[in-house]
């Protein structure tokens, strides 16, 4: 458990501060985060699903901060289990509560999320440097900006934004051992400055949304009955 994971450029030695960009850029998820704490107390959005997403996007930015301090399998596992369960949370509260899918359409649709995960895990992970493993919620998220658009949902294009910025994030994922003889400190710093970017991006468009049909229902329940 205390073997040293070196699988990024910038690292080149087991010691706590050997990838000090990978690790500051991490502040990304903390100022994601609070953009987004304060957005839904703006918008009176608090709910459970909404505060526990809030809270695994700051567990993401401290897992990734440890395993890019520690490098070890135990801080790995702090970095991969708050990602999981962000997606997880993710998708079932905006089928859910913005497509209003139902709940067993809504495990349909995890369960498919699960199979992509399995399916895509088939591959070797020296492919794309891992990246293969985020391709199943690219997939989701293009599925969830292009049902926002659709369905002309308000910014209707912030999730096939976040999709595009997630897109774009993997590429600076995969290519990062693969420079290393040209670009020393890497480009894994960069997907973490988009991501935090892209779960901003996500969270916006759940709590908008949420926002939007709240107001929708005051207004209905607020007028009066006609006969």
């Amino acid at each position: 458990m205390t073997q040293t994971i070196d699988i990024y450029c910038e690292r080149i030695g087991s010691g706590f501060w050997a990838e000090p960009v990978n690790a500051l850029t991490n502040l990304s998820f903390f100022i994601a985060a609070t953009m987004i704490f304060l957005l839904a107390r703006k918008r009176s959005v608090s709910t459970l699903d909404i505060d526990l997403l809030i809270i695994l996007l700051l567990c993401i930015g401290i897992g990734s901060s440890l395993f890019h301090t520690f490098a070890t399998p135990l801080a790995a596992a702090a970095d991969v289990l708050p990602i999981m369960l962000f997606q997880i949370t993710f998708l079932l509260s905006y089928s859910v509560r913005v497509m209003k899918l139902g709940i067993m359409k809504s495990m349909l649709l995890l369960l498919l999320f699960f199979f992509l995960i399995v399916l895509f895990g088939q591959f070797p992970q020296v492919w794309l440097n891992g990246s293969l493993a985020y391709f199943p919620a690219l997939i989701v998220l293009l599925l969830f900006g292009i049902s926002h658009v659709i369905s002309q949902r308000p910014e209707r294009w912030v999730l096939l934004g976040a999709a595009l910025i997630f897109g774009l994030s993997l590429a600076f994922r995969s290519v990062d051992m693969s420079l290393c003889d040209r670009f020393g400190m890497g480009t894994h710093f960069i997907w973490h400055l988009l991501n935090g970017l892209c779960l901003y991006l996500c969270l916006r468009g759940l709590i908008i949304s949420l926002h939007s049909l709240n107001v929708a229902t005051i207004e209905v329940e607020s007028k009066p009955n006609q006969k």
